[in-house]
């Protein structure tokens, strides 16, 4: 389903519609097209633990208690394309959590900056040191 060799079985998706708000004419008070999908991330089998981690930690406000997922759709006035748009929105989570991250690459200060942060210290010691009041001999 995600690809590069990671899928998430549709038996382990749950899928809650609910009345949707905005355009639908008549059919608005009548149709429930809104889809909520609720994905358990923090117990799937099908997901390794590398991904699963970095999927938590970039789900924000989409996880609920318990390690749940909650991607919610409503963009569409029928139902079926929102279901497709909940999935596409968990499939480019996946893609994305697939992802492992850079290494960073630790670099060091160029000399002339160096250089500028050690002038610019001494200069304010001075600054300050002139504000003091005169020492007595």
């Amino acid at each position: 389903m995600v690809g590069e060799g990671l899928t998430v079985p549709l038996r382990e998706l749950r899928f809650e519609f609910a009345r949707a708000s905005g355009p639908g004419g008549q059919n608005v008070n009548k149709r429930s097209t809104r889809a909520t999908l609720r994905f358990s991330a923090s117990s799937s089998p099908s997901l390794p633990a590398d991904v699963r981690a970095r999927l938590l930690a970039m789900a924000g406000r989409r996880l609920v208690a318990g390690g749940e997922l909650v991607i919610s759709s409503q963009r569409f006035r029928d139902q079926g394309r929102n279901v497709a748009d909940c999935l596409e929105k968990l499939r480019a989570l996946l893609s994305e959590a697939a992802l492992p991250p850079r290494p960073r690459r630790p670099t060091r200060p160029t000399r002339a900056a160096g250089e500028r942060r050690v002038r610019d210290k001494r200069l304010r010691s001075e600054a300050k040191r002139r504000r003091r009041p005169a020492e007595d001999d």
